[in-house]
C-alpha cells in the first residue's frame, strides 16, 4: 500500500497532467497479478487523466503497458515495479504526458535518428539501485522513437530466461533476437551509442552544430560542478559538458565525510548539484563525451555527437572510474560472474562464494556488503596488507564468513563458458599457483583518471593524470584542471569540489589579466 505521504506527492505531480494516460493491465493468474492490479489501483486513483484498464488476453506473468492519447507509448512492464523501480513507473506516466526532465534538443535529435524498429527488453532485480537509472533512460528512448518498444522484466518472474540467457547481472539489456547489447550501468549518451552501432542511424544532411561560451566545463562532479558555479557568479557564460551528472557521486550509496553534513545519499547530492546549476543559470550537455580538445588557443572541443565548442577558458574535471584488472576472462564474462557494484549485483550470488579483489576501502566495503548476501567472501589483495582503515578491517574480520587472502597477483577468471567457476591468482612471493573456486569476482581496486582523450593535448603523469600547477593550469594556454583526473592525492568530494573552485577562479583572474 502506498503510504500518504507518497500519495499526497504523487497527487502533486499528477495535477499536472493533461494528456489521458491509460494502464492497459493484462490479466494473469501468476500470483502477483492482484499485487500489480492493486499497486496501479491505487495510482490510478490519484489523479482522474490516469485510468486503469484490465485486458482479458491471459499472460503468464504480470505485465501491463502504458498508453498515452489512446497511442502506445512503446513502454511496457512484466514486473510489479516496487522498489526501486517505482520511481520508473511514475516517470513513465510523467515523461509519456511531456512532463520532468527530458534529454537536450542535441539528444533528442540523436535518439529520432537511429534506425527502427528496435524492440528491447531489460531484466533487472527491484533490489538493483543502478537498475532504475537504466530502465528510466531507455524508457525515455522509447517515447522519443515511435519504433522503438521496451520492456522492463523482473528476472525474478521469469527464471526460464534468465537461465536460458544466462543471466548473472543486472540491468541486462537484449534485442528480440536475445542478442545482449549491454549488461551493467550505462547512462543515456552510452545507451544511444550502443544503439547507434547496432542499428545504425538514419542520414542527415544538418552539419554539426558549433557553440561559443566564456567557460566550458567538461565533467560534472563535485569539481565541474564547483567550477561552473563559481564561474557563472563571475558574470560568465558556462557550459558543462558531462556523461552524467554527478559522476561518481551519483554512484556513492553512503557519504558520511562531507562538510556540515552528517549525512547523504549520493543522488541526494547529485540533486543538490543540479539546482546549483539551474540557480546559476548553467547551461548542461548531458550525456555527451568529449572526443577532443584542441591544443590551440582559444580552445575547441569536439562532441562524440560531432558538436564543436569554442571557449575561452575550458575546465576538464571528468574525474576518474573503476580500475579494470584487465587479465583474461574479466571481459568476457562481465554480467556473468564478473561484476564491480556489489549493491547492483550481490544479489545473484546469494548463498555462493565470491571473491573480492582489491583490499582497500571499496574493496573491503564491498566484501562487509556481500558477507551479508553470500555464502562466503575471499578478499584477496595484491600487497601484504589490506590498505583499508582500521575500523573497516576491523569489522571484516568479525565476520564468520570471511577470508583475506594477501600478496596474491590475480591473473584469470576461469568460465566454463556460461559463467565464473574460478579465480586464479599467483602468490607473489613463491610464484606459487592457486585456483580459487568461486561464483562470481567483484573488482575492487580503483580508479582510473579520465583523461585519455586529452593524451595528445595535455601533459599526463605516468598514472594517466593531468599534471597541473598550484593553480589548476595545465600545460597549455586556456586549459585548466580540477578534482580526481588531476595530480592533486586525495581523491575525496571536499579536495575536488574545492579544486573546481580554485580552477574556476584562476581562469577568471587570467581573463581579467588578458592572460589565459
Amino acid at each position: 500500500m502506498l503510504d500518504s505521504k507518497i500519495k499526497e506527492q504523487l497527487h502533486g505531480y499528477f495535477s499536472q497532467i493533461t494528456k489521458p494516460v491509460e494502464l492497459q493491465l493484462t490479466s494473469s493468474e501468476h500470483e502477483k497479478f492482484s499485487e500489480l492490479k492493486d499497486l496501479l489501483s491505487q495510482v490510478a486513483e490519484l489523479s482522474d487523466a490516469i485510468t486503469l484498464t484490465v485486458v482479458e488476453t491471459t499472460s503468464r506473468v504480470p505485465e501491463f503497458s502504458i498508453r498515452v492519447a489512446n497511442a502506445a507509448t512503446g513502454i511496457s512492464f512484466r514486473a510489479v515495479p516496487g522498489g526501486h523501480e517505482f520511481s520508473s513507473l511514475i516517470l513513465a506516466i510523467l515523461n509519456a504526458s511531456g512532463l520532468g526532465k527530458l534529454p537536450d534538443a542535441g539528444m533528442l535529435a540523436a535518439i529520432k535518428k537511429l534506425r527502427g524498429p528496435i524492440h528491447l527488453r531489460s531484466y533487472i532485480t527491484l533490489s538493483c539501485e543502478v537498475c532504475p537509472n537504466v530502465v528510466q533512460a531507455l524508457n525515455q528512448i522509447a517515447l522519443i522513437h515511435p519504433e522503438v518498444e521496451h520492456t522492463v522484466i523482473d528476472g525474478d518472474l521469469v527464471h526460464d530466461e534468465v537461465k536460458h540467457l544466462k543471466i548473472q547481472g543486472t540491468p541486462a539489456i537484449y534485442t528480440d533476437k536475445d542478442q545482449l547489447l549491454h549488461s551493467g550501468r550505462i547512462n543515456l549518451g552510452g545507451l544511444v551509442q550502443k544503439l547507434q552501432e547496432e542499428f545504425g542511424v538514419s542520414e542527415s544532411s544538418a552539419p554539426p552544430p558549433r557553440l561559443n561560451t566564456d567557460v566550458a566545463v567538461v565533467g560534472a562532479g563535485p569539481a565541474g560542478i564547483a567550477a561552473a558555479v563559481y564561474s557563472a557568479r563571475k558574470g560568465l557564460r558556462v557550459l558543462v559538458i558531462a556523461e552524467q551528472l554527478g559522476g561518481q557521486v551519483f554512484e556513492t550509496k553512503s557519504i558520511e565525510n562531507a562538510m556540515l553534513i552528517d549525512h547523504i545519499e549520493g543522488k541526494a547530492l547529485v540533486a543538490e548539484f543540479a539546482n546549483r546549476l539551474t540557480e546559476n543559470s548553467v547551461e548542461v550537455l548531458e550525456h555527451r563525451r568529449v572526443r577532443s580538445v584542441s591544443s590551440t588557443y582559444p580552445p575547441c572541443l569536439e562532441l562524440s555527437d560531432g558538436t564543436r565548442i569554442e571557449a575561452s577558458s575550458v575546465i576538464v574535471a571528468t574525474g576518474a572510474r573503476w580500475r579494470t584488472l584487465d587479465i583474461p576472462g574479466e571481459k568476457e564474462y562481465l554480467g556473468r560472474g564478473v561484476a564491480f557494484c556489489p549493491h547492483c549485483d550481490g544479489p545473484h550470488f546469494k548463498g555462493k562464494e565470491v571473491a573480492v579483489i582489491g583490499g582497500g576501502n571499496s574493496g573491503v566495503e564491498a566484501a562487509i556488503d556481500l558477507a551479508g548476501i553470500a555464502k562466503h567472501v575471499s578478499v584477496v589483495e595484491f600487497l601484504d596488507v589490506l590498505g583499508a582503515d582500521q575500523v573497516l578491517c576491523d569489522r571484516l574480520a568479525s565476520l564468520a564468513n570471511v577470508a583475506v587472502i594477501t600478496g596474491a597477483r590475480s591473473t584469470a577468471i576461469v568460465g566454463d563458458g556460461d559463467k565464473v567457476i574460478a579465480l586464479e591468482f599467483a602468490d607473489r612471493t613463491t610464484t606459487e599457483k592457486h585456483s580459487l573456486a568461486v561464483d562470481g569476482v567483484f573488482v575492487q581496486i580503483g580508479l582510473l583518471p579520465n583523461s585519455e582523450f586529452l593524451a595528445d593535448t595535455l601533459e599526463l603523469n605516468g598514472h594517466g593524470e593531468i599534471k597541473i600547477d598550484d593553480h589548476c593550469r595545465t600545460t597549455k594556454r586556456g586549459i585548466y584542471a580540477a578534482g580526481d583526473v588531476t595530480c592533486v592525492p586525495y581523491k575525496q568530494i571536499v579536495v575536488a569540489a574545492g579544486e573546481g573552485a580554485k580552477a574556476a577562479l584562476t581562469a577568471f583572474e587570467d581573463r581579467i589579466r588578458a592572460n589565459p
